[in-house]
């Protein structure tokens, strides 16, 4: 499943539903990679105040990976799969 985000609201949301889906609370998927707890919630809440480090551990921690590119690109592979 892809998550889309173009704002820290956005990125935080995904982070956060994604946590809930597998059902981890946020010391439980700290835990896996070395996060305190108040580290995931800073992630959930303002990942824009959160290190690049740390989102790398909490991604890891939910299976997530990080994907760059062109917002063309994202439409074209949204309209190829209607």
């Amino acid at each position: 499943m892809e998550y889309p985000a173009q704002t820290s609201d956005q990125l935080a949301q995904a982070l956060r539903c994604q946590r809930i889906a597998k059902r981890l609370t946020q010391q439980r998927a700290g835990a896996r990679v070395g996060l305190l707890p108040k580290t995931v919630s800073a992630l959930e809440t303002a990942p824009h105040r959160s290190s690049v480090k740390s989102l790398f551990k909490l991604l890891s921690a939910l299976d997530l990976e990080l994907v760059l590119r062109t917002r063309g690109d994202a439409e074209e592979a949204t309209n190829g799969r209607e």
